[in-house]
């Protein structure tokens, strides 16, 4: 391994190169900008061996991907914040057919009005495209995210969101462990060696689909989704094996009899492990790594009789609801054997997370639900 000092944006444009990408359509938006200038210097340098396609748009950066995955590459674009609204519609469309792609995502708010403060609204809101999503809470765990997406799209045949947060990583410097090529090459599957299509055998297929035939289409992309959690989760154990280094959908970190729970996603775990190392461990902390599909099998079983009190921290909304990750969280514990009381701490417009923001949800005693950031700073 080789120790380097990158951002968050430069450790994707090194996974990228390592994984041998042959196709990278490009479109700078604000945070993500630097992701596309290093792999632009990296194909200047000859690092990058691989198609860099200058586009118009996000939209055009996206469809690109779609065409080459149809015709077999292994491919990669980057966006944020109105780039990744803006290619909504081809979000479903890259998960309808089943292609294997990644796409990273530096989080930023979405307007009105123009905000470049880091709100995972952006990724959230793309929750039910059919979108695997993956949050990165520190710029190794980028770095190894999109050589674990790679795998994973190329094992599931559905596409693959890398997201972590705009500025808080994408330009944090951090020391990153760089794992050799012959490594990478090991771990990743082959390039793909044939298209989608034959195009020596041209035919129509099905340009417009009944009702009959979408349903079946339907349930069977449900199922390859179903299926991620323990695909995932054998991903993620080879990747260890040969680094050292784990990731699963949902980590447990602190006291095993903590009473109080912080439950977030992001690189807001890195704030509350500090604050809890502090507090002699008094609490504990739920990682979320996989997203999308929720682990709530893997969530329940992490959840003691002796939990009084789960802390959502989201920096997200869903307006007239509350934060996206906590809805996720009462979700999958509905069912569960114990019923944890359910708070969350709210910082969605891309407030920071501080020490004193912890202590005041600690001791948070109001008959609402939501304990919005904004009011307690």
């Amino acid at each position: 391994m080789q120790a380097k000092i990158l951002t968050g944006n430069e450790a994707v444009a090194h996974a990228v190169c390592l994984s041998r990408v042959q196709v990278v359509p490009a479109y700078p938006i604000t945070p993500q900008t630097t992701v596309v200038e290093n792999l632009a210097k990296m194909k200047a340098d000859g690092m990058f061996l691989g198609e860099f396609i200058e586009v118009e748009s996000e939209n055009t950066a996206l469809a690109y991907c779609i065409g080459a995955a149809y015709a077999g590459a292994r491919t990669f674009t980057a966006t944020s914040s109105h780039g990744l609204a803006y290619v909504h519609e081809l979000l479903h469309w890259a998960a309808g057919a089943r292609l294997s792609m990644v796409l990273a995502n530096a989080n930023r708010a979405l307007g009105a009005p123009w905000c470049i403060e880091s709100d995972q609204t952006d990724s959230l809101a793309q929750r039910d495209t059919g979108w695997v999503q993956l949050y990165c809470s520190s710029v190794q765990e980028i770095l190894d995210t999109v050589l674990l997406a790679f795998r994973v799209t190329a094992e599931s045949k559905l596409p693959v969101l890398v997201v972590y947060d705009g500025f808080y990583l994408s330009h944090v410097h951090e020391p990153v462990l760089v794992p050799p090529q012959a490594l990478v090459d090991s771990f990743l599957p082959p390039l793909p060696d044939k298209p989608a299509f034959k195009l020596e055998l041209p035919r129509n297929h099905y340009g417009l689909a009944n009702a009959s035939f979408m349903a079946r289409l339907v349930q069977r992309r449900f199922g390859a989704t179903a299926e991620i959690n323990e695909v995932y989760a054998g991903v993620n154990q080879a990747y260890y094996r040969l680094t050292g280094r784990n990731y699963p959908a949902v980590e447990y970190w602190g006291s095993q009899t903590a009473s109080s729970l912080f439950l977030t996603a992001g690189a807001m775990t890195q704030t509350i492990q500090s604050f809890i190392q502090e507090r002699a461990g008094e609490e504990a902390l739920l990682k979320i790594k996989l997203f999308r599909p929720f682990p709530a099998a893997a969530l329940q079983k992490l959840i003691h009789s002796k939990l009084k009190r789960i802390i959502v921290v989201d920096r997200n909304i869903a307006y007239g609801v509350g934060g996206i990750l906590a809805q996720e969280v009462r979700a999958a514990l509905y069912s569960a054997p114990y019923q944890p009381e359910i708070l969350e701490l709210n910082l969605a417009g891309g407030l920071d997370l501080t020490p004193t923001l912890l202590e005041k949800a600690l001791r948070f005693s109001g008959n609402e639900s939501i304990m919005w950031a904004v009011n307690f700073r």
